[in-house]
């Protein structure tokens, strides 16, 4: 998991977190995409739909997983499954 300072609080990587990946680890990071269908916001329903874990910790609070498909346009893991399964090409 990425250093706070890396964090938005809001989900996902700031744009420090962002540049910090790309001199690190070469990684072309781009900010979130909260709505269309463009291939990429289709995969990442796809990938995070299936993840493990809570959405919620034990005193109520979002986790990061629930913050980062609030981010992309997603209320709930189902939410991201069932625009992932009518959206998918082929």
């Amino acid at each position: 998991m990425p250093a706070k300072k890396y964090q938005n609080p809001e989900g996902g990587l700031n744009e420090a977190g962002r540049k910090h990946f790309k001199k690190t680890e070469g990684a072309n990071l781009k900010r979130p995409q909260g709505s269309g269908t463009d291939s990429r916001r289709v995969s990442f329903a796809a990938r995070f739909s299936g993840m493990a874990g809570p959405l919620t910790d034990e005193k109520g609070r979002p986790t990061r997983l629930k913050l980062a498909l609030k981010k992309w346009g997603f209320g709930s893991k189902e939410a991201a499954r069932n625009f992932a399964n009518r959206h998918k090409k082929g």
